[in-house]
């Protein structure tokens, strides 16, 4: 009686263990079904948007060309996707690509539309609220809120080499310069330290940033370039041996 108690137990058991592992795959593959028609959605939605919209204004023609960039990689990450991060991955590329284009409306003079969930990889970034003009190596560069026909390049905000860079209109996609290597990448960071510090003028950002920038301080020491540029926003004298505490 014992022996088939004990076998009736084990047959219990493997029945339950059995059954949980059905309901966890079953979980797992309706998660990941959400994630792939959550990401599709957003992916159609951008679709929709960059093939109906053309603009005449640079700026517009600027953030729209972004915008079909972000659709494309979209389309291919969608395409190789088969986890529930690729999949997410793919939402992110395609809900930055949306953020180009209600950039592309404003740069247009249209309703920019209902609102965007927020970029995972533009949390705690903030965005512009004033102009600001810096001198860096004899090269002026311009930041705002608005695009003009000095600041034609949109960015929806996000962190280069672990520094945050509020969403707003730039001179220069200079955060591509940065993303690159060797003298583009100090070039690029020189330029961030110089609008951004906040050492460094009285540049106005939406709410998140200095927590963000707070966040950077161990990836770039502005304390240790300040020495170094001597003040002001004129960083035509700049060493390119500076003390730069983080890692490039």
């Amino acid at each position: 009686m014992s022996v088939l108690l004990i076998l009736g137990i084990v047959i219990v058991v493997l029945l339950v263990v059995l059954l949980a592992r059905r309901n966890g795959a079953a979980s797992q593959a309706t998660r990941l079904e959400d994630a792939r028609a959550d990401a599709q959605r957003w992916y159609e939605r951008l679709g929709g948007q960059v093939m109906n919209l053309h603009g005449d204004d640079p700026a517009a023609r600027q953030a729209l060309a972004d915008a079909g960039e972000r659709y494309n990689a979209a389309g291919g990450q969608l395409q190789q996707a088969n986890t529930i991060r690729q999949f997410e991955l793919a939402r992110e590329s395609a809900l930055e690509g949306l953020q180009y284009v209600r950039a592309a409306r404003v740069a247009m003079g249209l309703d920019p539309g209902p609102d965007l969930p927020p970029l995972a990889s533009a949390q705690g970034v903030g965005r512009l609220t004033q102009e600001r003009e810096v001198s860096v190596q004899g090269h002026s560069y311009k930041a705002g809120p608005q695009p003009g026909a000095d600041t034609p390049y949109y960015y929806p905000g996000g962190r280069v080499q672990g520094r945050p860079v509020p969403a707003g209109w730039y001179s220069t996609p200079v955060w591509k310069t940065a993303l690159g290597a060797g003298a583009g990448v100090l070039g690029g960071m020189l330029i961030f330290d110089a609008l951004f510090s906040p050492g460094f003028g009285d540049m106005g950002y939406g709410d998140g940033y200095q927590d963000g920038f707070q966040d950077a301080a161990g990836d770039f020491d502005g304390g240790d370039n300040a020495g170094d540029f001597g003040g002001g926003n004129d960083f035509g004298g700049f060493d390119g041996g500076g003390d730069f505490g983080g890692d490039f």
